[in-house]
């Protein structure tokens, strides 16, 4: 029975001896990058007139993007296409195609953030009547990432050199770090020496 207790010690010890530490990092980027939604609807008769008149709105628009606003190919991507049959209801005739809708939109990707207004002005003046909201975000996110992973780290730091001073005692080595995808908390858990020694030794025994 004598084992049992030696281990519930050890861990007991090590517990006590770890200081974990919150470590908060955030830094403000400014967006360098924005996502239009740019798209037309047309209505007609039949499917194929309905896509047809919706194909040429698009190539005007597309035209527009590429040729005025030298958009590349790459940043222009579609988004949602489709062609569907409107009903209408009556009592007399029931269920009855009242029309087709084509619809096409486009994800823009534009660089110039000054830029986004006359854009989509020119789009909508070139035929795009469906104009969905602008997605503001950051090209490369990795690289501030890693800042305010570096960020987190650093405060974690000054925290732990905190606690560990208050309570007389020397921080060891880093345990472990966790990376909270949220908001980049970084946890350091810290052995003073004296723990990895009582850690070893119960373990042993």
């Amino acid at each position: 029975g004598f084992g049992g207790a030696t281990e519930a010690y050890a861990a007991e010890a090590v517990q006590q001896n770890v200081v974990t530490v919150l470590g908060k990092g955030e830094i403000s980027v400014k967006p360098d990058i924005v996502y239009l939604s740019i798209g037309a609807e047309s209505y007609a008769e039949t499917a194929k007139s309905a896509q047809k008149a919706n194909a040429q709105k698009m190539e005007k628009v597309i035209k527009v993007l590429k040729e005025t606003w030298k958009i590349d190919d790459k940043d222009i991507k579609t988004e949602q296409f489709y062609v569907q049959p409107n009903y209408s209801y009556t009592e007399k005739e029931g269920r009855k195609v009242q029309n087709y809708s084509a619809y096409h939109s486009l994800e823009v990707t534009l660089r110039d953030l000054n830029k986004v207004g006359e854009v989509l002005d020119a789009a909508a003046e070139a035929g795009a009547n469906s104009i969905g909201n602008a997605r503001f975000s950051v090209e490369n996110p990795d690289t501030f990432e890693a800042q305010v992973i570096d960020k987190a780290m650093a405060n974690a730091d000054l925290k732990a050199q905190a606690i560990a001073k208050a309570s007389k005692r020397q921080l060891g080595v880093v345990v472990n770090v966790t990376e909270g995808s949220v908001n980049n908390n970084v946890v350091y858990g810290m052995y003073d020496k004296m723990s990895m020694e009582t850690a070893s030794m119960a373990d042993g025994g």
